[in-house]
């Protein structure tokens, strides 16, 4: 945390209503995830929680009011980190970080544009693209492509079971793979 920190803690954390520590453990996750995206566990926020423009999810999954704060307080962290810390390059460098369309560690394929959400869990991982409605899956090395349709995923789920099963939430509730069409894989 850098000195110039305090007060913009302090700030929002007044803004939001959560702890000064909830701020600083959410700005650190911005930062690592390049302005863009986030993973995070703190107690004012429900525990795990994720982030990225587009997509929140929260410890208390159903907590409506929850996600929209979440959602509102990295908002403004990523505008203030887009204004401040450009010119000093944190920020561009970071970004750089951040899965761009020519970098060559992108394991999902070519064309998708950029994914609004991706995590990974073991050896199953995901990357979620709004914009061309697609949701790709890496089980184990095999990489699949689905059309999500009118799905505006949200939120990801999943189990730490044998099977171990991922399940996503959009605008309609539970999506589960297996009802979304296969495009390749």
């Amino acid at each position: 945390m850098s000195a110039n920190d305090g007060d913009l803690v302090d700030r929002m954390a007044k803004k939001h209503s959560v702890s000064p520590a909830a701020v600083q453990v959410v700005l650190a996750a911005l930062r690592r995830g390049g302005g863009r995206m986030a993973q995070f566990s703190h107690a004012d926020f429900g525990g795990m929680s994720q982030w990225s423009p587009g997509m929140s999810m929260v410890g208390e999954m159903f907590n409506t009011q929850l996600k929209a704060k979440l959602d509102a307080l990295f908002s403004d962290l990523a505008a203030h980190l887009d204004t401040s810390e450009t010119a000093g390059g944190t920020r561009a460098e970071a970004a750089v970080s951040y899965r761009s369309p020519t970098r060559s560690d992108d394991w999902w394929p070519a064309g998708l544009g950029r994914p609004g959400a991706v995590g990974a869990q073991n050896d199953l991982r995901y990357a979620v693209f709004p914009e061309t409605r697609r949701l790709v899956i890496d089980d184990q090395g095999t990489v699949s492509v689905y059309d999500t349709g009118s799905h505006r995923i949200f939120g990801v789920a999943q189990a730490q079971s044998a099977d171990r099963t991922l399940t996503f939430t959009s605008q309609d509730g539970l999506v589960r793979i297996a009802d979304l069409p296969k495009v390749s894989g």
